[in-house]
């Protein structure tokens, strides 16, 4: 089975809105909550939850940090809908 990422995201206009965002999930703040709070991606509503996933399924940008990171990490990357804070929550 090929490998397959579980990740929220939060997708803002711009590099300093989702900076700041990550700082505040580093910070310990809720991820859902600013999800559901700032994100402009109709996955709001599940607090960010993109479910599993694998490659070949979301953009490139975004495919490639969701797979870099590890189970907990939080990053930050741009696609062409704009700034994304990714966390990894799975990998399987």
């Amino acid at each position: 089975m090929a490998e397959e990422v579980h990740c929220v995201h939060i997708l803002v206009k711009t590099q300093k809105d989702a900076n700041h965002l990550r700082d505040r999930v580093l910070a310990g703040e809720d991820f859902g909550a600013l999800a559901r709070e700032y994100s402009s991606c109709p996955s709001r509503e599940q607090g960010g939850d993109l479910g599993w996933f694998g490659r070949g399924q979301m953009v490139k940008p975004f495919e490639n940090a969701a797979f870099k990171g590890e189970p907990g990490d939080v990053c930050v990357c741009r696609t062409q809908f704009g700034w994304h804070v990714i966390k990894v929550l799975e990998k399987r």
